[in-house]
């Protein structure tokens, strides 16, 4: 991993378990395999504890760790270094992408909660006014009771959203190729075309992963089905929507959006996403921040736990499933 990551990822508690599970050097923080010490280490590693920076486990970082069997990431996505001769060698991986979905829903359920209160527009209206007004007669058709919010992949963290969705009052629709209308069901929503979720939605949420067929899934027709005053919320990856198609609508004022993630990452300093009142954008911070980093270093430890246990990881990342994940 990154070598200044682990003093924020992993806490005292979290750090007493490994090395209580493991013969584990907390000192040895490796970001490149060709090192030395990384060759030292590798020689008789039979786990890799991995997380954001791991360099690529490839057939030469393989061939110098003859005793490796697994990979724990204490991170997401495992796509930047478990590679195919990980999954030929039969090197079995888990992946804390689970904790680190938890942050990613619970900011999406505050912004969708937010979005259909029409807090963007009340909050810029109030500030041109600065005076008492009639905001119920203004505001009449806002808020969250029965307003239908549509979700775009119903992975690990599209299926969290839609469970603390639940409880709303909302009518929820969602959109997976994988998905059937049964298992749509099971999940609270009802499972729809992803051109009816557009157009039938008051807020759009992006959760399916970036593989070559999601490139701008979200394209310009597909934007100009949303409803006038609707909401696109992305916490997926920015190439999921043709995000000069999205500057398009923004600008004109007819959507609003909550932006995690664009392309690129950091927009250059005179895109005008940065100043739009109805656009709420952030530096790809909903997933794990701060505290919320030691949810997965502790994810870690546990899988750790059941590895010396001689138990089966309750998180593992499957080689058949990869093509279609984060």
């Amino acid at each position: 991993m990154h070598r200044d990551l682990p003093g924020r990822l992993i806490d005292e508690h979290t750090l007493g378990r490994l090395t209580a599970l493991a013969d584990l050097d907390p000192g040895l923080v490796v970001d490149d395999f060709t090192t030395p010490e990384a060759a030292a280490a590798l020689a008789g590693a039979e786990v890799i504890i991995s997380s954001w920076g791991c360099p690529p486990l490839d057939e030469t970082v393989l061939a110098a760790a003859p005793r490796l069997r697994a990979v724990i990431h204490a991170a997401g996505s495992v796509k930047h270094h478990i590679t195919d001769a990980c999954w030929q060698r039969g090197i079995q991986v888990t992946s804390a992408a689970w904790a680190n979905a938890l942050p990613v829903a619970e900011y999406t359920v505050a912004t969708v909660l937010a979005a259909n209160k029409q807090l963007l527009r009340i909050r810029e209206d109030y500030r041109d006014r600065r005076a008492p007004y009639d905001w119920q007669r203004a505001y009449a058709g806002v808020g969250n009771y029965h307003r239908t919010v549509g979700i775009v992949g119903a992975s690990r963290i599209g299926r969290r959203v839609l469970d603390l969705l639940r409880p709303h009052d909302l009518d929820l629709l969602l959109h997976d190729p994988y998905v059937d209308a049964a298992e749509a069901a099971r999940l609270g929503a009802r499972g729809v075309g992803l051109d009816e979720l557009c157009a039938a939605s008051d807020v759009v949420s992006i959760h399916a992963p970036q593989l070559a067929d999601t490139l701008h899934l979200i394209d310009g027709r597909r934007l100009a089905l949303m409803r006038d005053g609707a909401t696109l919320v992305n916490t997926a990856r920015g190439s999921l929507v043709d995000q000069d198609a999205l500057v398009r609508e923004l600008v004109s004022g007819r959507l609003d959006a909550v932006l995690d993630v664009t392309v690129p990452e950091v927009l250059p300093a005179d895109s005008p996403l940065y100043a739009l009142p109805n656009v709420v954008l952030t530096p790809h911070i909903a997933g794990s921040l701060g505290r919320e980093l030691h949810r997965m270093a502790a994810a870690a430890a546990d899988e750790l736990a059941r590895w010396t246990a001689g138990r089966p990881f309750a998180h593992p990342v499957r080689a058949e499933d990869a093509h279609r994940t984060a």
